[in-house]
């Protein structure tokens, strides 16, 4: 294996593993201490939900949580607007587009919702949804996810980003509530019929740099650096 493509194996097992230890040990005050650090700033213009993967049926817990959080944050005043992002990646749905049509129907109005289907990575659903914060010109942006992808995520906000990012994570004792609510959806809107998935197309190597954010073409800016809001 080529010392490039071992430190990145390296490196993502060493950002896995310390993420893990962290979402093991974190109290469950995290996330009213999340919470706490918005509120004078309150409600946020925008939270970037990431994706996971549709299979045409239901939804996986993980989406579920993720999207009953952003309702939750919505319907507290936490926040004005939800991008959801994630393309169709592992299956052929497009996961931003599918996650806002269970977010419309648990009751958040549809000029509320902006969803991205660029994105195929974690990064990519911050950077991606970063784009559209700006294209629509909020101000201020969080990123709502569980405890562990947030951990993940953290350090890629700081490197990549000139502004700040607020970090919303939940645990499960914050949705708790939520978890038996399963509403309908016609996923229609949401498939692509061409879908080829990114298992056929990237190698592992591929697709790990795209999680630890390699993949974008940052275009004009050399430096990883987006412009300010």
């Amino acid at each position: 294996m080529k010392k490039s493509h071992a430190r990145t194996l390296s490196a993502t097992s060493m950002g896995v593993f310390l993420a893990y230890l962290i979402y093991r040990i974190t109290p469950h005050r995290t996330t009213q201490l999340a919470l706490d650090r918005i509120k004078d700033i309150a409600p946020l213009d925008a939270i970037i939900v990431p994706g996971v993967p549709f299979d045409g049926k239901k939804w996986h817990a993980v989406m579920q949580a993720r999207v009953m959080w952003s309702v939750i944050l919505y319907r507290n005043g936490y926040v004005r607007n939800i991008i959801y992002s994630g393309g169709a990646v592992y299956t052929p749905y497009k996961e931003g587009i599918i996650m806002g049509l269970y977010a419309e129907k648990l009751g958040i109005p549809k000029e509320n919702i902006i969803c991205d289907t660029r994105a195929r990575h974690s990064t990519e659903n911050i950077y991606y949804g970063y784009k559209e914060a700006q294209k629509a010109g909020f101000k201020t942006i969080g990123v709502a996810t569980d405890v562990f992808q947030s951990t993940m995520l953290r350090p890629f906000t700081i490197r990549k980003f000139s502004s700040t990012i607020y970090h919303l994570p939940f645990t499960q004792d914050a949705i708790a509530a939520f978890t038996n609510i399963t509403p309908e959806i016609d996923p229609t809107p949401a498939f692509t019929p061409d879908f080829v998935s990114i298992v056929a197309n990237d190698s592992l190597i591929k697709r790990l740099k795209g999680t630890l954010g390699g993949n974008m073409d940052l275009g004009k800016y050399p430096k990883s650096k987006l412009p300010p809001l």
